[in-house]
């Protein structure tokens, strides 16, 4: 009898949230902590390396929810920067109507528009895990481009999600150690940042709206 996909990952998607969990996922073996170097690198390459680390947590989830190991996911990389780019353009049209109101701002020097910019942003960023988790599972890029549904996921998430966007938000706060290495280690302590919060926000939604394929 062959040992499942991922024996030898002790943290996945059938783990409970907790702190000691999402901090620990990116670094719980030598092939993950590999995984962030190789992430930490391509940040080297502006805008490219952005999208093909989106594309790898992408990947990274997808993997977990089919009941294989996450890693590796640094593979195909025509495919992950595809994925990279679906969601940037799906956070992209979240974000727009901030976006503009920023720019308005920006170029008018009205405060109001500075004040509503901020108001936008905070839904549009508290949305986008809504859409993440369900592209995942299928690669759908339909899953994408509706807002509406993405924030009624939000709130069908309930405390689990707030629960995860605590632990998400501590880890960014300590992501910004990294700086201290001169600066560089901060393009490491990010994609660790990145992965604690994919793995967090899809433990979430993998439960509540049953995102593993395997069952």
């Amino acid at each position: 009898m062959h040992p499942p996909e991922n024996a030898d990952q002790e943290i996945d998607l059938t783990t409970a949230l907790s702190l000691r969990a999402s901090f620990s996922f990116p670094l719980q073996s030598k092939l993950a902590r590999r995984e962030i170097v190789i992430g930490g690198l391509w940040l080297l390459v502006p805008g490219i390396g952005w999208l093909l680390n989106m594309g790898h947590r992408i990947v990274m989830v997808h993997n977990m929810q089919h009941g294989r190991s996450a890693w590796p996911a640094w593979s195909n990389y025509p495919a992950l920067l595809r994925h990279g780019a679906i969601t940037f353009l799906g956070m992209l049209e979240y974000h727009a109507p901030a976006i503009v109101c920023g720019v308005g701002a920006w170029l008018t020097g009205n405060g109001w528009l500075w004040v509503a910019a901020v108001v936008l942003w905070i839904p549009a960023t508290i949305a986008v895990p809504g859409f993440m988790s369900h592209y995942c599972l299928h690669l759908d890029a339909r899953e994408i481009f509706d807002p509406l549904r993405a924030m009624s996921r939000v709130f069908e998430g309930g405390a689990a999600y707030w629960r995860a966007w605590t632990i998400v938000l501590l880890a960014l706060a300590l992501s910004f150690v990294g700086l201290l290495a001169l600066g560089v280690g901060f393009l490491f302590t990010s994609v660790w940042f990145w992965q604690a919060a994919g793995f967090s926000f899809a433990t979430v939604f993998s439960e509540k709206f049953g995102l593993r394929g395997d069952h």
